[in-house]
């Protein structure tokens, strides 16, 4: 179902969190449970993946994590601002360890000269540390999404490997 190079990075993420005796769960925008999906396609996963929380919409995002409408408004789906919400407001209602985040432009319409088509933002909340990133990924929409998958799971052991 996933590339090579997804499952492997998945596999690593549970494992290492099996060991760690971390939880994770996901808040999800363009990739829509690609990421979950990637994460529970490892056998074992049960014990250490909580959830996920596919917010397509503003009003999902608003409802099920409890960003700020004002936060959408002001900075847009696809903001640093808007992914740190969605990451705290998962993080706050599963109780886990790690919450990731994402929301970006996965394409072929939809981009702008602001946030042009491959362009994602990422959170990743920890009990130990926050980050965030908005690389600019390049392909189809396809490409774009399972490139933020990747990229969501390699935030996530940063901050599994912190423990």
């Amino acid at each position: 179902m996933f590339p090579p190079t997804t499952v492997k990075i998945a596999k690593k993420v549970i494992m290492t969190a099996q060991a760690k005796k971390c939880t994770i769960t996901t808040a999800e925008s363009c990739t829509a449970g690609l990421l979950i999906a990637a994460l529970t396609e490892v056998p074992g996963s049960s014990a250490v993946v909580d959830s996920g929380f596919i917010t397509y919409s503003n009003a999902s995002k608003v409802g099920m994590l409890g960003v700020n409408s004002k936060t959408l408004d002001d900075a847009g789906a696809v903001s640093k601002e808007t992914v740190g919400e969605m990451a705290k407001g998962a993080k706050e209602k599963s109780g886990v360890n790690i919450a990731v985040s994402l929301s970006g432009v996965a394409g072929p319409t939809g981009g702008s000269a602001e946030k042009p088509v491959g362009f994602v933002h990422f959170a990743c909340i920890s009990d130990k540390d926050t980050t965030y990133d908005a690389p600019i990924f390049k392909g189809d929409r396809t490409h774009i999404r399972l490139q933020a998958v990747n990229h969501a799971l390699e935030m996530i052991l940063e901050h599994l490997e912190k423990y």
